[in-house]
């Protein structure tokens, strides 16, 4: 597995700027991640920076809440293919989830992934919020709805991936889908720790810095 190809090279904040994001492709194009993942409204922008390499266009879905209804979600969902998008993380309704209403939350995942199409859907659980009982609800769940991957967090809660829960989420979902860790890596250690314990995918804004082995002090994402 080579490293740079487990980064999702990520800019998500709402005040990025258009001369960020080419700055984030252009990052991308030279240390030849697997995506950059942004908001919806910059995957043309994206799409285009990055034509003629093969460093995908990943979007987000019902971010950073997923408390939005279905329907407005699998718009969205479709919406960002037609637009581009190459992969798609969309946020489980964590509410449904807590209350136990799985077939809510099996259905919409189904849904979304029905209007991705053969296009890969990473689910985000937002770990911080649930108990390890629920992690592994969520975890079932998806891939009980076919999605291909399992995401721990957006990157806008409390905290982010850890190392117990990127285990404890591999260990639920085997080789039945992926697992991608997102938030909290902070160095080039805590990168190869996460892929050890079962991170396909690494979600992180400071994927250069990372790679680099510089140590990251603020690192949301």
């Amino acid at each position: 597995m080579k490293l740079n190809k487990t980064i999702d090279h990520t800019l998500l904040k709402q005040n990025s700027t258009e001369a960020q994001l080419i700055q984030l492709c252009k990052e991308a194009k030279e240390f030849d991640f697997a995506t950059v993942c942004v908001n919806p409204c910059w995957i043309e922008l994206c799409k285009k920076e990055l034509e003629g390499t093969d460093v995908g266009v990943c979007t987000v879905i019902g971010f950073p809440l997923g408390a939005m209804t279905s329907a407005s979600k699998v718009f969205e969902a479709k919406n960002a293919i037609e637009m581009g998008a190459d992969e798609v993380d969309m946020v489980l309704n964590i509410g449904a989830l807590k209350d136990n209403k799985m077939d809510y939350v099996i259905n919409e995942i189904k849904a979304i992934k029905e209007a991705v199409g053969t296009h890969c859907l990473k689910v985000i659980i937002e770990t911080c919020l649930l108990t390890d009982e629920e992690k592994v609800r969520a975890c079932k769940a998806v891939v009980e709805a076919g999605a291909d991957f399992v995401k721990t967090s957006t990157g806008f809660s409390t905290s982010g991936a850890t190392i117990e829960d990127v285990k404890l989420m591999k260990e639920t979902v085997k080789n039945a889908c992926k697992v991608k860790a997102a938030g909290g890596v902070r160095s080039h250690d805590d990168l190869l720790k996460m892929i050890e314990v079962g991170a396909d995918r690494i979600g992180t804004s400071s994927g250069v810095s990372l790679l680099q082995g510089e140590k990251v002090q603020n690192n949301t994402y």
